[in-house]
Protein backbone atom coordinates (compact mmCIF):
# COMPACT_ATOMS: atom_id res chain seq x y z
CA UNK A 1 0.00 0.00 0.00
CA UNK A 2 1.37 3.41 -0.93
CA UNK A 3 0.43 6.25 1.43
CA UNK A 4 0.74 8.66 -1.84
CA UNK A 5 -2.25 7.72 -3.69
CA UNK A 6 -4.85 10.07 -2.65
CA UNK A 7 -3.63 13.04 -4.51
CA UNK A 8 -3.83 11.24 -7.69
CA UNK A 9 -7.40 9.35 -7.01
CA UNK A 10 -8.48 12.31 -6.06
CA UNK A 11 -7.73 14.49 -9.40
CA UNK A 12 -7.97 12.30 -11.70
CA UNK A 13 -11.78 11.51 -10.78
CA UNK A 14 -12.21 15.32 -10.28
CA UNK A 15 -10.78 15.53 -13.75
CA UNK A 16 -13.29 12.85 -15.25
CA UNK A 17 -16.32 14.36 -13.30
CA UNK A 18 -15.53 17.88 -14.80
CA UNK A 19 -15.42 16.29 -18.17
CA UNK A 20 -18.60 14.65 -17.33
CA UNK A 21 -20.29 17.82 -16.59
CA UNK A 22 -19.16 19.81 -18.97
CA UNK A 23 -20.22 17.28 -21.35
CA UNK A 24 -24.25 17.30 -20.11
CA UNK A 25 -24.09 20.73 -19.67
CA UNK A 26 -23.52 21.54 -23.74
CA UNK A 27 -26.00 18.67 -23.88
CA UNK A 28 -28.57 20.23 -21.81
CA UNK A 29 -28.40 23.08 -23.29
CA UNK A 30 -27.37 25.44 -20.10
CA UNK A 31 -26.82 28.62 -20.78
CA UNK A 32 -23.38 29.46 -21.00
CA UNK A 33 -22.95 31.98 -18.25
CA UNK A 34 -24.50 28.97 -15.92
CA UNK A 35 -22.28 26.23 -17.23
CA UNK A 36 -19.28 28.38 -16.47
CA UNK A 37 -20.36 29.35 -12.98
CA UNK A 38 -20.92 25.60 -12.45
CA UNK A 39 -17.47 24.70 -13.76
CA UNK A 40 -15.45 27.52 -11.94
CA UNK A 41 -17.05 27.27 -8.46
CA UNK A 42 -16.35 23.28 -8.90
CA UNK A 43 -12.87 23.72 -9.55
CA UNK A 44 -11.95 26.61 -6.84
CA UNK A 45 -13.57 24.40 -3.98
CA UNK A 46 -11.54 21.08 -5.46
CA UNK A 47 -8.25 23.44 -5.75
CA UNK A 48 -8.71 25.40 -2.24
CA UNK A 49 -5.67 25.42 -0.47
CA UNK A 50 -6.51 24.40 2.72
CA UNK A 51 -8.07 20.99 1.30
CA UNK A 52 -5.08 20.08 -0.76
CA UNK A 53 -2.99 20.65 1.64
CA UNK A 54 -5.15 17.68 3.98
CA UNK A 55 -5.28 15.74 0.59
CA UNK A 56 -1.12 15.78 -0.05
CA UNK A 57 -0.22 14.86 3.79
CA UNK A 58 1.04 10.94 3.40
CA UNK A 59 -2.33 9.06 4.26
CA UNK A 60 -4.65 5.30 3.21
CA UNK A 61 -6.93 5.47 1.14
CA UNK A 62 -10.68 5.13 2.92
CA UNK A 63 -13.80 3.71 1.33
CA UNK A 64 -15.87 4.40 -1.53
CA UNK A 65 -18.66 5.68 0.32
CA UNK A 66 -16.14 8.13 1.96
CA UNK A 67 -14.52 9.59 -1.36
CA UNK A 68 -18.28 9.27 -2.73
CA UNK A 69 -19.16 11.65 0.23
CA UNK A 70 -16.37 14.17 -1.04
CA UNK A 71 -17.29 14.24 -4.67
CA UNK A 72 -21.20 14.33 -3.68
CA UNK A 73 -20.58 17.61 -1.82
CA UNK A 74 -18.14 18.67 -4.52
CA UNK A 75 -20.39 18.32 -7.52
CA UNK A 76 -23.08 20.27 -5.19
CA UNK A 77 -20.94 22.96 -4.45
CA UNK A 78 -22.15 25.72 -6.87
CA UNK A 79 -25.84 26.39 -8.45
CA UNK A 80 -26.09 22.96 -9.85
CA UNK A 81 -28.10 19.98 -8.54
CA UNK A 82 -28.12 16.25 -9.06
CA UNK A 83 -30.62 13.50 -8.03
CA UNK A 84 -29.43 10.54 -6.28
CA UNK A 85 -29.64 8.38 -9.46
CA UNK A 86 -27.98 10.92 -11.41
CA UNK A 87 -25.04 11.39 -8.52
CA UNK A 88 -24.75 7.66 -8.98
CA UNK A 89 -24.52 7.27 -12.47
CA UNK A 90 -21.63 10.22 -12.20
CA UNK A 91 -19.43 8.72 -9.75
CA UNK A 92 -19.70 5.49 -11.72
CA UNK A 93 -18.82 6.97 -14.76
CA UNK A 94 -16.17 8.81 -12.88
CA UNK A 95 -14.68 5.75 -11.61
CA UNK A 96 -14.78 3.35 -13.94
CA UNK A 97 -12.84 5.62 -16.53
CA UNK A 98 -9.99 5.93 -14.31
CA UNK A 99 -10.09 2.16 -13.71
CA UNK A 100 -9.55 1.59 -17.25
CA UNK A 101 -6.87 4.15 -17.24
CA UNK A 102 -5.19 2.66 -14.67
CA UNK A 103 -4.86 -0.39 -15.92
CA UNK A 104 -4.27 0.82 -19.40
CA UNK A 105 -1.11 2.80 -18.43
CA UNK A 106 2.05 1.08 -20.22
CA UNK A 107 4.17 1.82 -17.20
CA UNK A 108 3.01 2.62 -13.69
CA UNK A 109 5.22 5.89 -13.37
CA UNK A 110 2.58 6.82 -16.58
CA UNK A 111 -0.31 7.48 -13.95
CA UNK A 112 1.00 10.83 -13.33
CA UNK A 113 1.04 11.63 -17.13
CA UNK A 114 -2.57 10.44 -17.14
CA UNK A 115 -3.07 12.81 -13.71
CA UNK A 116 -1.44 15.60 -15.90
CA UNK A 117 -3.25 15.67 -18.52
CA UNK A 118 -6.69 15.70 -16.19
CA UNK A 119 -4.58 18.71 -14.89
CA UNK A 120 -3.98 20.66 -18.72
CA UNK A 121 -7.65 19.68 -19.26
CA UNK A 122 -8.77 21.27 -16.05
CA UNK A 123 -6.22 24.51 -16.55
CA UNK A 124 -8.17 24.84 -20.22
CA UNK A 125 -11.60 24.69 -18.51
CA UNK A 126 -10.52 27.36 -16.42
CA UNK A 127 -8.50 29.58 -18.87
CA UNK A 128 -10.20 32.95 -18.30
CA UNK A 129 -10.25 32.56 -14.78
CA UNK A 130 -6.10 33.75 -13.71
CA UNK A 131 -6.99 33.78 -9.98
CA UNK A 132 -8.90 29.87 -10.65
CA UNK A 133 -5.34 29.03 -12.65
CA UNK A 134 -3.24 30.76 -10.18
CA UNK A 135 -4.56 27.71 -7.33
CA UNK A 136 -4.41 24.97 -10.11
CA UNK A 137 -1.06 25.57 -11.11
CA UNK A 138 0.05 25.26 -7.30
CA UNK A 139 -1.77 22.12 -7.25
CA UNK A 140 0.46 21.36 -10.51
CA UNK A 141 3.64 22.30 -9.06
CA UNK A 142 2.89 20.27 -5.92
CA UNK A 143 2.10 17.00 -8.16
CA UNK A 144 5.83 17.79 -9.75
CA UNK A 145 7.58 17.93 -6.32
CA UNK A 146 6.37 15.20 -4.87
CA UNK A 147 6.00 12.77 -7.57
CA UNK A 148 8.73 13.16 -10.60
CA UNK A 149 11.68 12.24 -7.81
CA UNK A 150 9.83 9.16 -7.05
CA UNK A 151 11.22 5.37 -7.82
CA UNK A 152 9.74 3.28 -10.16
CA UNK A 153 8.59 0.92 -7.04
CA UNK A 154 7.03 3.64 -5.52
CA UNK A 155 4.48 4.18 -8.85
CA UNK A 156 4.13 0.00 -9.08
CA UNK A 157 2.66 0.57 -4.83
CA UNK A 158 0.54 3.43 -6.30
CA UNK A 159 -0.29 1.60 -9.30
CA UNK A 160 -1.59 -1.54 -6.90
CA UNK A 161 -3.51 0.59 -4.68
CA UNK A 162 -5.60 2.04 -7.11
CA UNK A 163 -5.96 -1.31 -8.54
CA UNK A 164 -7.00 -2.33 -5.27
CA UNK A 165 -9.48 0.14 -4.89
CA UNK A 166 -11.13 -0.57 -8.32
CA UNK A 167 -11.48 -4.32 -7.71
CA UNK A 168 -14.85 -5.13 -7.00
CA UNK A 169 -16.34 -2.38 -9.72
CA UNK A 170 -17.06 -3.87 -12.49
CA UNK A 171 -19.72 -1.45 -14.22
CA UNK A 172 -20.89 -1.44 -18.01
CA UNK A 173 -20.20 1.53 -19.63
CA UNK A 174 -22.19 2.13 -23.18
CA UNK A 175 -18.60 3.93 -24.46
CA UNK A 176 -16.39 1.22 -23.57
CA UNK A 177 -18.61 -1.36 -24.64
CA UNK A 178 -18.87 0.18 -27.87
CA UNK A 179 -15.45 0.20 -28.40
CA UNK A 180 -15.13 -3.15 -27.54
CA UNK A 181 -12.72 -2.64 -24.73
CA UNK A 182 -15.56 -3.94 -22.41
CA UNK A 183 -16.77 -7.08 -22.25
CA UNK A 184 -20.31 -7.74 -20.72
CA UNK A 185 -19.29 -8.99 -17.34
CA UNK A 186 -18.00 -5.63 -16.72
CA UNK A 187 -14.29 -6.66 -17.12
CA UNK A 188 -12.28 -4.48 -19.60
CA UNK A 189 -10.22 -5.83 -22.18
CA UNK A 190 -6.26 -5.06 -22.31
CA UNK A 191 -4.98 -4.76 -25.70
CA UNK A 192 -2.21 -6.96 -27.50
CA UNK A 193 -0.87 -3.84 -29.60
CA UNK A 194 0.26 -0.49 -29.88
CA UNK A 195 3.69 1.07 -28.25
CA UNK A 196 5.72 -0.53 -25.50
CA UNK A 197 6.71 1.33 -22.23
CA UNK A 198 8.79 3.85 -22.91
CA UNK A 199 12.63 2.21 -22.30
CA UNK A 200 11.65 -1.01 -23.26
CA UNK A 201 11.98 -2.77 -26.58
CA UNK A 202 9.01 -4.78 -28.63
CA UNK A 203 8.88 -8.19 -27.64
CA UNK A 204 10.24 -11.26 -29.98
CA UNK A 205 13.71 -11.48 -29.49
CA UNK A 206 15.35 -13.92 -26.40
CA UNK A 207 19.09 -12.67 -25.38
CA UNK A 208 21.16 -15.02 -23.42
CA UNK A 209 24.57 -13.62 -21.91
CA UNK A 210 27.93 -15.37 -20.38
CA UNK A 211 28.48 -14.83 -16.82
CA UNK A 212 30.77 -11.77 -18.27
CA UNK A 213 27.80 -10.07 -19.52
CA UNK A 214 28.32 -11.27 -22.83
CA UNK A 215 25.18 -11.57 -25.47
CA UNK A 216 26.14 -15.49 -26.43
CA UNK A 217 22.78 -16.10 -28.06
CA UNK A 218 19.53 -15.02 -29.40
CA UNK A 219 16.32 -16.68 -30.54
CA UNK A 220 13.16 -14.91 -31.70
CA UNK A 221 9.42 -15.95 -31.21
CA UNK A 222 6.62 -15.04 -32.09
CA UNK A 223 4.96 -12.01 -29.87
CA UNK A 224 1.27 -12.54 -30.36
CA UNK A 225 0.58 -9.22 -30.70
CA UNK A 226 1.25 -6.11 -33.03
CA UNK A 227 3.64 -3.73 -30.62
CA UNK A 228 5.94 -1.12 -31.71
CA UNK A 229 8.60 1.10 -30.22
CA UNK A 230 7.46 4.39 -28.49
CA UNK A 231 8.18 7.82 -30.30
CA UNK A 232 9.38 9.76 -27.27
CA UNK A 233 8.95 10.08 -23.29
CA UNK A 234 5.82 11.90 -22.56
CA UNK A 235 6.33 15.58 -20.89
CA UNK A 236 6.48 15.46 -16.90
CA UNK A 237 6.96 19.41 -16.70
CA UNK A 238 4.07 21.62 -16.50
CA UNK A 239 4.06 22.30 -19.51
CA UNK A 240 4.61 19.35 -22.39
CA UNK A 241 3.54 17.00 -24.63
CA UNK A 242 2.45 13.99 -22.43
CA UNK A 243 1.98 11.86 -25.70
CA UNK A 244 -0.02 9.31 -24.03
CA UNK A 245 -3.73 10.08 -24.49
CA UNK A 246 -5.05 8.00 -21.28
CA UNK A 247 -6.59 10.83 -19.28
CA UNK A 248 -7.81 12.99 -22.32
CA UNK A 249 -11.77 14.08 -22.38
CA UNK A 250 -13.75 11.00 -24.18
CA UNK A 251 -16.47 12.93 -24.53
CA UNK A 252 -14.83 15.88 -26.90
CA UNK A 253 -17.20 14.33 -29.56
CA UNK A 254 -21.04 14.06 -28.16
CA UNK A 255 -22.00 10.47 -27.78
CA UNK A 256 -24.39 9.60 -25.15
CA UNK A 257 -23.21 7.42 -22.21
CA UNK A 258 -25.25 4.81 -20.02
CA UNK A 259 -24.09 2.39 -17.43
CA UNK A 260 -25.42 -0.70 -16.47
CA UNK A 261 -24.66 -2.33 -13.57
CA UNK A 262 -22.91 -6.19 -14.63
CA UNK A 263 -23.89 -9.62 -13.18
CA UNK A 264 -20.56 -9.80 -11.43
CA UNK A 265 -20.62 -6.56 -9.42
CA UNK A 266 -24.05 -7.90 -8.66
CA UNK A 267 -23.00 -11.12 -7.47
CA UNK A 268 -20.29 -9.42 -5.20
CA UNK A 269 -22.40 -7.11 -3.39
CA UNK A 270 -21.93 -8.49 -0.09
CA UNK A 271 -18.26 -6.69 -0.92
CA UNK A 272 -19.88 -4.00 -0.87
CA UNK A 273 -21.99 -3.56 1.71
CA UNK A 274 -19.33 -1.80 4.07
CA UNK A 275 -21.64 -0.85 7.06
CA UNK A 276 -23.12 -4.76 7.65
CA UNK A 277 -19.70 -5.31 9.40
CA UNK A 278 -18.54 -2.73 11.43
CA UNK A 279 -14.84 -1.51 10.77
CA UNK A 280 -12.86 -1.26 13.42
CA UNK A 281 -10.82 1.81 10.97
CA UNK A 282 -14.39 3.84 10.33
CA UNK A 283 -13.46 5.97 13.08
CA UNK A 284 -10.29 7.22 12.16
CA UNK A 285 -11.40 7.23 8.38
CA UNK A 286 -14.29 9.29 9.27
CA UNK A 287 -11.70 11.80 10.74
CA UNK A 288 -9.72 11.74 7.80
CA UNK A 289 -12.34 12.72 5.84
CA UNK A 290 -13.56 15.30 8.49
CA UNK A 291 -10.24 16.78 7.87
CA UNK A 292 -10.75 16.56 3.78
CA UNK A 293 -14.26 18.45 4.64
CA UNK A 294 -12.83 20.96 6.89
CA UNK A 295 -10.67 22.55 4.01
CA UNK A 296 -14.05 22.83 1.47
CA UNK A 297 -15.35 26.13 1.48
CA UNK A 298 -18.97 25.31 -0.30
CA UNK A 299 -20.97 27.57 -2.11
CA UNK A 300 -24.29 29.05 -0.60
CA UNK A 301 -26.28 30.35 -4.00
CA UNK A 302 -26.96 33.96 -3.50
CA UNK A 303 -30.41 35.11 -4.24
CA UNK A 304 -29.39 36.03 -7.72
CA UNK A 305 -28.17 32.63 -8.75
CA UNK A 306 -30.65 30.64 -10.07
CA UNK A 307 -30.46 26.85 -8.97
CA UNK A 308 -31.24 24.74 -12.05
CA UNK A 309 -31.01 20.73 -12.01
CA UNK A 310 -28.83 18.74 -14.03
CA UNK A 311 -29.82 15.35 -15.39
CA UNK A 312 -27.26 12.68 -16.68
CA UNK A 313 -29.68 10.56 -18.53
CA UNK A 314 -31.64 10.82 -21.40
CA UNK A 315 -34.76 11.89 -19.28
CA UNK A 316 -36.59 11.99 -16.25
CA UNK A 317 -37.78 8.66 -16.51
CA UNK A 318 -35.00 6.82 -17.24
CA UNK A 319 -33.46 8.37 -14.22
CA UNK A 320 -36.31 7.26 -11.91
CA UNK A 321 -36.12 3.73 -13.11
CA UNK A 322 -32.48 3.72 -12.34
CA UNK A 323 -33.42 4.94 -9.05
CA UNK A 324 -35.77 1.92 -8.69
CA UNK A 325 -33.74 -0.51 -10.07
CA UNK A 326 -30.36 0.19 -8.41
CA UNK A 327 -29.46 -2.56 -5.83
CA UNK A 328 -29.71 -0.85 -2.24
CA UNK A 329 -26.36 -2.47 -1.13
CA UNK A 330 -24.93 -0.11 -4.56
CA UNK A 331 -26.08 3.07 -3.44
CA UNK A 332 -24.03 5.48 -2.28
CA UNK A 333 -25.65 7.08 1.05
CA UNK A 334 -24.92 9.86 3.20
CA UNK A 335 -21.94 9.34 5.70
CA UNK A 336 -23.03 10.61 8.65
CA UNK A 337 -20.28 11.95 10.92
CA UNK A 338 -21.71 12.85 14.77
CA UNK A 339 -19.40 15.26 16.39
CA UNK A 340 -20.87 15.51 19.25
CA UNK A 341 -20.32 11.86 19.98
CA UNK A 342 -16.44 12.14 21.26
CA UNK A 343 -15.31 15.82 21.17
CA UNK A 344 -13.13 15.62 23.87
CA UNK A 345 -10.92 13.05 22.13
CA UNK A 346 -11.34 14.44 18.95
CA UNK A 347 -10.51 17.91 18.71
CA UNK A 348 -9.73 18.21 15.22
CA UNK A 349 -13.68 17.67 14.73
CA UNK A 350 -14.22 20.49 17.22
CA UNK A 351 -12.24 22.96 15.85
CA UNK A 352 -14.17 22.13 12.35
CA UNK A 353 -17.02 22.94 14.02
CA UNK A 354 -16.10 26.07 15.34
CA UNK A 355 -15.12 26.97 11.70
CA UNK A 356 -18.85 26.02 10.15
CA UNK A 357 -20.38 29.24 10.38
CA UNK A 358 -20.76 31.94 7.32
CA UNK A 359 -20.63 35.77 7.46
CA UNK A 360 -24.42 36.03 7.66
CA UNK A 361 -25.95 32.74 9.29
CA UNK A 362 -24.28 30.94 12.29
CA UNK A 363 -25.30 27.24 13.85
CA UNK A 364 -27.24 27.58 16.61
CA UNK A 365 -26.78 26.08 19.56
CA UNK A 366 -29.75 23.59 18.66
CA UNK A 367 -27.97 21.78 16.33
CA UNK A 368 -24.75 21.40 17.61
CA UNK A 369 -25.57 17.10 17.64
CA UNK A 370 -25.97 17.39 14.07
CA UNK A 371 -23.35 15.32 11.92
CA UNK A 372 -20.85 17.67 10.10
CA UNK A 373 -22.19 16.85 6.33
CA UNK A 374 -25.56 18.94 7.10
CA UNK A 375 -23.71 21.30 8.62
CA UNK A 376 -22.39 21.98 5.70
CA UNK A 377 -25.39 21.86 3.63
CA UNK A 378 -26.23 24.70 6.10
CA UNK A 379 -24.00 26.88 4.70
Amino acid sequence: MSLRTLPLLFINLGGEMLYILDQRLRAQNIPPDKAKKVMNDIITTMFNKKFMEELFKPQELYSKKALRTVFDRLAHASIMRLNQASMDKLYDLMTMAFKYQVLLCPRPKDILLVTFNHMDAIKDFIRDSPSILNQVDETFRQLIDMYNCLPAGEFQLIRQTLLIFFQDMHIRVSIFLKDKVQNSNGRFVLPTSGPVPWGTEVPGIVRIFNFKGEEVKSVEFQNGGNYVSPLREGSYDLFGDRVLKLGTNMYSVSRSVETHMSGTLKSSASHTKENVVPNPLAKEELNLLAQLLGGLELKKPSSTDHSFRLNLFVNDEEEEQAALTRPEELSYKVINIQASEDQDRNKELCRIMGEFQSQETHVQSTSKGDDLLALMDGL
